[in-house]
């Protein structure tokens, strides 16, 4: 097994602790059921999973919704956050208490049995639809997604768009860039965002008619399917070292780790989605890992001082950085 003791601990990279800030947002992963099985995903989603969220946890997570008017934004995400319990009373509950609601939809869902009712669900609660599509070109999509992903996302974004998603300003649609994973060690970065966004937003309108918002280029953490595919190539070390000989130290300020809490189907309490997945919990000063109800029962969002870490952070920091809301700088 490979050894990263050639990769700077984090904290020491950055001379200390990464301190929390106050908690505004609340990413919830309502579980692993998802229609796809992409080569990339980090959650390890596909149709076989079955773990989600419970009626229990639910209503805590609702429970904590309305109790802490400090919540700016509740961030939906699996698997396809839509297929797993909950998703419709956490959506209406966020919605009445007036916090911006993210759904991060995989498009292909809508066509699913059952969940066509999505895109107008989506724009009667104004949620902001931040959407994979790894690449504006259909084989690098299948490639990565599965076949006739690339087809189905253009016809569900060309439906959003009918419902004046990328045009209506309380119709905000976003989509997701991530970079092919890599087949030898001649790793790169993500490209420039702004340029990404602008190419993206040429090749669609002229191709497909499809108009969006914004483009979120997010770097592919070393976390799940990737972590996986890394170790099976031998290009695990490589690639944190690739990471880490790229820190930019000007990302670390906005990390989206510092202001979120991200919740797991069990309730769990971690910094971030990316600690969810590789079961680092966030840890209160005295050493305590926190549940949903531990939070409740306290009254606050703000028990955590510093955020959990490890060599994967260096996918979040490495250039123009990284996060859920794509680059940082």
């Amino acid at each position: 097994m490979q050894q990263l003791t050639l990769v700077t601990p984090f904290e020491k990279k950055i001379n200390s602790q990464l301190s929390k800030q106050q908690i505004t947002v609340l990413q919830i992963n309502l579980g692993k059921r998802c229609n796809l099985a992409c080569s990339h995903c980090h959650v390890e989603a596909s149709p076989k999973r079955t773990e989600e969220l419970s009626p229990d946890i639910c209503e805590q997570i609702i429970e904590l919704i309305y109790k802490f008017p400090q919540l700016q934004i509740v961030d939906l995400t699996g698997g396809a956050p839509e297929m797993n319990y909950g998703f419709k009373p956490i959506v209406e509950a966020a919605r009445k208490n007036n916090k911006q609601v993210i759904v991060r939809s995989n498009l292909t869902i809508y066509f699913e049995v059952g969940f066509d009712y999505l895109p107008e669900y989506f724009a009667q609660h104004q949620i902001r639809v931040v959407a994979s599509l790894p690449c504006y070109l259909a084989d690098n999509v299948d490639k990565m997604r599965g076949k006739g992903v690339f087809d189905a996302s253009v016809r569900a974004l060309q439906w959003l768009n009918q419902l004046g998603y990328g045009n209506d300003p309380n119709l905000i649609l976003d989509l997701v860039y991530n970079p092919q994973l890599p087949t030898n060690d001649s790793f790169s970065l993500t490209p420039d965002q702004l340029k990404l966004e602008s190419d993206y937003k040429k090749f669609l309108k002229t191709h497909f008619d499809i108009n969006f918002n914004h483009l979120f280029a997010i770097t592919n953490l070393p976390v799940g399917r990737t972590k996986l595919y890394l170790e099976r190539t031998k290009l695990h070390l490589p690639y944190l070292q690739f990471l880490e000989s790229h820190f930019n130290p000007v990302t670390v300020e906005g990390l989206m780790c510092r202001n979120e809490l991200s919740i797991d189907y069990l309730g769990n309490v971690y910094d971030c989605d990316f600690n969810q997945m590789m079961n680092l919990p966030a840890k209160t000063p005295n050493g305590d890992t926190l549940t949903i109800k531990k939070l409740l029962a306290s009254g606050s969002l703000d028990l955590i001082d510093k955020v959990q870490t490890a060599a994967y952070c260096y996918g979040c920091t490495a250039g123009s950085g990284s996060s859920c809301g794509g680059a940082l700088v």
